[in-house]
């Protein structure tokens, strides 16, 4: 009993010592007053984002924390950004700090994005850019983007049809969007649909959807022992959990994985990648195929819907944007057919309310955490290797000295004219350098040929007597704590596209 109390503690003593001799021998950014072990993990109360920002305020445009025995260094500054991924800065922070959800459920840090920076990463990525993400074949997927799209204003169109034209009907829109997005990129990735009147397996798409929530929950900061390794010691009932949603999730990829492989004529990106496999089987294993669908399964389904259910709620708080946005989709594409993709371009004012969502509302206000493999420099501090290194994009992306009004949901700051492409640069919702989201583009498109439909097909107003709620919750993703509730009625244009 006696060596079980003391090792710990002797284990606990010599990390605290190690950390405060490492600090004396590196010139690290200032932060607030640590306590012995913990560091300041008792601090960090949701939303986190906005708390760094506080800190920000207090103690400048890059300042250092401490997560039990990892050193953590925030950065708040745009100019810092760029220096921190750029040239061979770029290269150095281009890493993944080690998490243990990671471990169990993206394959032990092998996904494209948990790899490590090598060799193995950079084969993920020109997958990605080349055979799954590339511009040719995002548009040979059109015709499901479209397909989706048009079912969900169906559904709506449905929901809210009555013999009184002029009424409208309340509607919840999180349920729509989030099995838009789900469908998308399922179908995608396996051909198969998830959600709606002609699926079979809505079970599997329900456990689905929850295990893409549970690993939301139980990723970042939310596990001490990824920052106490001697709590370990003390039990693994997180180690438990998560290697069950690591299992959970292994088999419905496996399922997936399978069924694409018995239908081999399918046009999907697994049905590509198998026969990839074929080419190059050493490499393109099960598991290195699996960890791409996950990449595009998870990154692709949640985000690109809180992003929707974000537009639409400024949409409803500012009318007079959503009329702007309307009178332009009337102007240029018509009332008697449905915006389609090559439209996007000549409604630059869409393109400017999606952007403005994106800079007021980023899904991840703390973009993937980074990791240097060796020492560097960031804004005249030391940054040591292993350092975890934090971008708080919501807090640049609201930053006075970058925005005019910033707190002001207005798009004709990005609509064509002065400042529209020095405030474009300042956007980073996706990242920033080499390891930016391979899956910008796909967002960009299905959130804006959504948002436009949905606009050009239906009259929308807030539900009267309502404020609406524009609180953040916690965790990692930025969702809306109350879902988004709506009036809603269709426009003369919904009834020729049922016909």
């Amino acid at each position: 009993m006696f060596y079980i109390i003391l090792i710990p503690l002797l284990v606990i003593l010599l990390t605290y010592l190690f950390l405060n001799s490492k600090k004396h021998r590196f010139n690290l950014p200032p932060g607030p007053p640590s306590r012995p072990i913990v560091g300041h993990l008792h601090l960090m109360k949701p939303p986190i984002h906005r708390l760094l920002q506080s800190y920000s305020d207090k103690y400048g445009p890059i300042f250092s924390l401490r997560f039990g025995s990892r050193r953590v260094v925030v950065i708040t500054s745009s100019s810092l950004v760029q220096e921190s991924f750029t040239g061979q800065n770029d290269i150095v922070l281009s890493s993944r700090p080690l998490q243990l959800t990671a471990k169990y459920v993206a394959y032990n840090h092998t996904t494209m994005g948990t790899a490590p920076y090598g060799d193995h990463w950079r084969n993920l990525r020109r997958i990605c850019s080349n055979e799954i993400l590339s511009s040719n074949r995002l548009t040979n997927f059109l015709h499901i983007r479209k397909d989706e799209i048009l079912r969900m204003l169906t559904r709506l169109s449905r929901e809210t049809h009555s013999d009184d034209g002029d009424r409208f009907t309340h509607v919840e829109l999180e349920p729509l969007l989030s099995d838009l997005t789900f469908n998308n990129i399922v179908r995608m990735v396996t051909g198969k649909r998830y959600y709606g009147d002609d699926v079979n397996n809505k079970e599997e798409a329900e456990l689905f959807k929850k295990l893409v929530y549970d690993i939301a929950t139980n990723s970042g900061a939310n596990h001490s022992g990824d920052y106490l390794p001697v709590l370990k010691l003390f039990g693994n009932r997180y180690e438990k959990r998560v290697k069950a949603i690591g299992k959970s999730v292994d088999d419905i990829l496996q399922r997936l994985l399978d069924e694409c492989r018995r239908d081999k004529e399918g046009n999907t990106m697994v049905n590509h990648l198998l026969s990839l496999q074929q080419q190059e089987p050493e490499y393109y294993t099960d598991i290195i195929i699996k960890g791409l669908m996950m990449a595009m399964m998870l990154a692709g389904t949640e985000t690109s819907a809180v992003t929707l259910e974000w537009a639409m709620t400024n949409l409803l708080k500012y009318p007079e944007v959503l009329e702007k946005a309307r009178s332009e989709i009337d102007e240029k594409i018509g009332k008697d057919r449905l915006i389609d993709e090559p439209d996007i371009v000549d409604l630059p004012y869409l393109q400017s309310v999606v952007n403005e969502t994106f800079r007021l509302f980023p899904v991840a206000p703390l973009l993937i955490p980074r990791t240097p493999t060796e020492d560097m420099k960031i804004g005249g501090y030391d940054v040591p290797r292993d350092t975890i290194v934090l971008v708080n994009a919501w807090a640049i992306q609201r930053d006075p000295k970058l925005w005019e009004d910033p707190e002001r949901f207005n798009p004709d700051r990005f609509s064509n004219g002065y400042g529209s492409e020095h405030y474009l640069h300042k956007l980073i919702p996706f990242g920033n350098g080499r390891r930016i989201c391979p899956g910008a583009g796909l967002g960009r498109r299905i959130v804006t040929l959504a948002l436009g439909s949905l606009i050009q097909c239906f009259d929308w107003e807030n539900v009267k007597g309502e404020e609406i709620d524009m609180a953040e919750s916690a965790g990692l993703g930025m969702r809306k704590t109350d879902p988004l509730r709506a009036m809603c009625r269709p426009r003369p244009i919904m009834a020729k596209l049922l016909i």
